[in-house]
């Protein structure tokens, strides 16, 4: 990466920023997304209103704002710089890959006959 060019916006790059927690709870299991201020209530698919949240915290807070919900995260959500992604990574081990990725990719298994 190279570290004038603000980074993607994927959903590695995301819960890597919020280093692979969710932003309500610090659960590291079944991660998804959540959209702070609502997509019902017009909040966008950015940085600023994206953060990393488990299965629960996020059907718990559901289509609600933080304060309807009395859920805020633990961080303010923002675009990180590419240093930043970079320093968060090299929290993980070589190779770390989230057991939500598990989904997204295809193994190819040969079966024992």
């Amino acid at each position: 990466m190279t570290q004038d060019r603000p980074p993607a916006f994927t959903r590695f790059n995301l819960f890597l920023r919020d280093s692979f927690a969710c932003q309500y709870c610090h659960a590291t299991e079944e991660l998804t997304f959540d959209h702070v201020i609502p997509r019902s209530r017009g909040g966008r698919t950015t940085w600023e209103n994206i953060v990393t949240a488990c299965a629960r915290c996020n059907l718990t807070k559901g289509g609600r704002t933080p304060q309807q919900a009395s859920m805020h995260p633990r961080r303010h959500p923002r675009r990180p710089s590419a240093y930043e992604l970079q320093e968060h990574g090299r929290k993980f081990p070589p190779h770390h890959l989230h057991e939500s990725w598990l989904d997204y990719l295809y193994w190819d298994i040969e079966l024992e006959a």
